[in-house]
């Protein structure tokens, strides 16, 4: 048995971060990884390859052209999963290379395993050799990540029906493909793959989607999808999945409309990679969807040494609000006050066009009953889309009319996750109206959108 001040399950990134924080507070840490390699989910199925799978796709397909050189324009014309991957697996073996090297300088041990608890403070960790080993940790922090939601009447084979983790390891490209669930990792893949001329149908039984995204914004967003000939089919429920002739996938809908596509990716939620934790051990226990619930401020589970952090805990599931609760715990767990998080933070949606947004929604706004105003931007409006033959993408901006705070901005179209963070600034800042109307900003950039938005919002306000 080898004692450690904290062990941590899981090297995605709420682990790792917590994990480099601990070390650089001078405290003896090990990271348990369950796969080959130390990155987890972030790094092998979710984050960073979807993104780098997007990324190959616009210059591969020449989308980012296609607004002068027209709709047929491509780089490469016989683009192959196999070009796809090429570039992905290059990918991710820098990540790995970076991860591997930054707990190697911080001193950060890893044992390869699935680790599981078998006392309050020792966890067992059991080597694909069947090797195993307890470890003893005066802390303990369960960032074990989640997985895709298998259901029974779903005939996943690999082949032509997939999960959104094994979708990036596609035997070949499809020419038709449904979607099933609108939330953020459905609505990415169904982009990227309409990108690259794919008929995408896209299932959601529910009557909207991103419900957390400004309803003008998704309006926008839809407009462009079905301009594209992607066929969504909101509010209707599937009643089954079967594998018809040559294993095309036939997904009958509770509306009486089937679809008939070559593949079919399943993506309606995922669950957290917590039964093999053996959990009741120390006590803990998860809800429904295998998550575990801590305290927001400490990441404190019901157990006061064992933390939570990322997608294990649930919403927002983001990587980057994941390293920040990483970091929060490793430092509330040592005794170090973190300073209270920023009150807004942006969400980033990477899809074709990207979607990002940070503060309050018209409907939020709305919902407390405060006076505003709104700006809107084009991206045609500026020299910088001419230049770049941007036909799509706006930006909406809101303010308080009564203290003229900014109070929310909303982007969707090319590089939305990138400007986002101008408002970002601003807005936990508590900048007004007036630093857009003032400020020079480049020219010519996209961030001039933010000059025509908020110049547009003080030309709609009743000033005395």
């Amino acid at each position: 048995m080898t004692d450690f001040d904290m062990i941590v399950i899981g090297s995605g990134p709420s682990g790792r971060r917590a994990a480099v924080q601990s070390a650089k507070l001078g405290k003896s840490v090990l990271v348990v990884e369950k796969g080959r390699r130390v990155g987890g989910v972030s790094v092998h199925t979710g984050t960073i390859p979807s993104k780098t799978l997007r990324e190959t796709v616009l210059n591969l397909s020449g989308w980012r052209e296609r607004g002068f050189y027209g709709r047929s324009y491509r780089v490469k014309q016989d683009i192959q999963a196999s070009d796809l991957l090429a570039r992905l697996h290059k990918t991710l073996d820098h990540e790995v290379e970076v991860l591997e090297h930054q707990f190697s300088r911080n001193a950060v041990k890893t044992a390869i395993g699935e680790a599981r608890f078998v006392g309050p403070h020792e966890i067992e960790v059991t080597s694909d050799k069947d090797e195993k080993r307890v470890y003893r940790a005066a802390h303990v922090l369960i960032a074990c990540g989640t997985r895709p939601f298998r259901p029974d009447y779903v005939p996943f084979n690999g082949t032509s029906v997939f999960d959104s983790d094994e979708i990036i390891e596609l035997p070949h490209l499809p020419r038709s493909l449904t979607v099933i669930g609108a939330g953020v990792i459905g609505v990415e893949y169904a982009t990227i793959f309409s990108a690259l001329d794919v008929a995408v149908t896209l299932i959601e039984p529910r009557n909207s989607f991103l419900d957390f995204i400004d309803k003008e914004l998704i309006e926008e967003f839809v407009h462009e999808l079905r301009d594209r000939n992607v066929a969504l089919r909101l509010g209707a429920a599937v009643n089954s999945i079967e594998l018809g002739e040559g294993g095309r996938a036939i997904t009958k809908l509770a509306d009486g409309r089937v679809v008939s596509s070559e593949m079919l990716l399943f993506a309606a939620g995922r669950v957290g990679a917590t039964d093999r934790l053996n959990l009741e051990a120390v006590g803990l226990a998860t809800d429904h969807r295998g998550r575990i619930v801590v305290e927001p401020n400490t990441l404190q589970t019901s157990v006061p040494h064992i933390y939570a952090a990322g997608d294990v805990i649930g919403f927002p599931s983001l990587a980057s609000t994941s390293m920040e609760q990483g970091r929060v715990a490793a430092c509330h767990a040592f005794g170090l006050a973190p300073p209270p998080p920023p009150e807004f933070f942006p969400y980033g949606i990477y899809s074709v066009p990207e979607i990002s947004t940070v503060g309050m929604t018209e409907e939020e706004v709305r919902k407390r009953e405060i006076p505003y105003e709104c700006g809107i931007a084009r991206f045609r409006e500026t020299s910088r889309g001419h230049i770049m033959g941007l036909n799509n993408g706006m930006m909406k901006m809101i303010f308080s009319t009564r203290t003229r705070r900014l109070l929310g901005v909303h982007i969707v179209g090319e590089g939305a996750t990138e400007l986002i963070h101008i408002g970002q600034a601003v807005l936990n800042l508590k900048g007004t109206i007036d630093y857009f109307i003032e400020n020079t900003f480049n020219y010519p950039t996209l961030a001039e959108a933010y000059k025509i938005a908020g110049l547009d919002a003080w030309n709609r306000m009743v000033r005395n």
